[in-house]
């Protein structure tokens, strides 16, 4: 079996969260244990308990985003620890990307990063798909791990040995400890905020970039105003697909995000909308299911994955 630990800003702990119970199996399979800061007990030396499980990790996850970053205890100690381990031939170093950030310049920039290519997590429409290639690249590490005959410990600890007059003992406990959660009209109102402002880059982007790479089509975009804005594609002059893509008010029928065909009109009708949904434990946007040709109607849409939807409507026309 082979220990796994995770380093990790606690601003990310939804999404390691997520990560451990998609790792279930290979903890069912006897194929690993996992240990993080939350696994703790009553009374123990945070710090000193921190570097023992560091030191007998054979894997050693960095949850990857700016929080892990700009944290000087996740970087300066955690991670410089494990790779010190990682290039003794004691431990593995597997990067998981969880935000995007600035991490290919970091100091484990040059080791292969999981989910593939280096994708962050948040980035993925649907975030499972996600957590399959983590689990993966982890089993892949720990079967090599099980397989290798086992070395010494030559590396000196991120702290100095303290005076103990008995060993630690570490209570045996469930690593499943997340719990439901309620989210406020607050919280509702942030994070479809968050997805129009998201969405309306998303597509000013892609306006640009197909505009850039055919000749033969130009695009428009426009900010009406901080709750809606319009796109259009033309091809050789002739307009060929547009839609308007509004924030709906929570209370009203048209909540969420809602798109209509078309660049002009009101916000009585409309083709599509994404609602707030949430499953106890995170938020996330769903389609009405008005689009009968697009697949991702019953997914847990992603700010990235809601944009992905409403602009595959933008761009059917063009690739019929």
């Amino acid at each position: 079996m082979a220990s796994v630990f995770f380093s990790y800003s606690h601003k990310d702990e939804p999404l390691r969260d997520e990560l451990e119970i998609h790792l279930a199996m290979l903890k069912r399979q006897g194929v690993i244990d996992a240990w993080h800061d939350r696994r703790i007990g009553a009374g123990e030396v945070i710090d000193q308990t921190i570097s023992e499980n560091l030191e007998n990790a054979d894997i050693t996850l960095l949850l990857v985003s700016p929080d892990f970053l700009a944290s000087d205890y996740c970087y300066d100690v955690e991670m410089t620890r494990a790779l010190e381990r990682h290039e003794e031939g004691n431990a593995k170093v597997i990067p998981v990307i969880l935000r995007p950030c600035d991490w290919h310049s970091a100091r484990f920039g040059k080791l292969l990063a999981t989910p593939t290519d280096g994708k962050p997590v948040t980035k993925f429409p649907d975030k499972d798909e996600a957590f399959l290639e983590i689990v993966k690249a982890i089993k892949r590490a720990a079967e090599q791990v099980i397989s290798a005959p086992i070395k010494p410990q030559t590396g000196l600890s991120a702290y100095p040995p303290t005076e103990q007059t008995a060993p630690v003992r570490h209570a045996l406990r469930s690593s499943n400890l997340r719990i439901r959660k309620s989210f406020t009209d607050h919280d509702r109102d942030t994070f479809l905020d968050d997805a129009f402002d998201y969405m309306a880059n998303f597509f000013e982007g892609s306006l640009a970039e197909l505009e850039r790479r055919n000749p033969s089509i130009r695009t428009r975009f426009r900010r009406i105003d901080a709750r809606h804005f319009s796109a259009a594609i033309y091809e050789n002059g002739k307009s060929i697909s547009s839609c308007r893509i509004w924030q709906g008010s929570q209370n009203s029928f048209t909540s969420g995000l809602v798109y209509a065909y078309g660049d002009t009109g009101s916000d009585s009708s409309f083709n599509e909308q994404l609602r707030i949904e949430d499953d106890g434990h995170m938020m996330y946007l769903k389609p009405l299911g008005m689009q009968f040709h697009q697949p991702a109607a019953k997914e847990k849409l992603t700010n990235e994955g809601a944009s992905e939807y409403y602009w595959n409507l933008l761009i059917h026309p063009l690739q019929e």
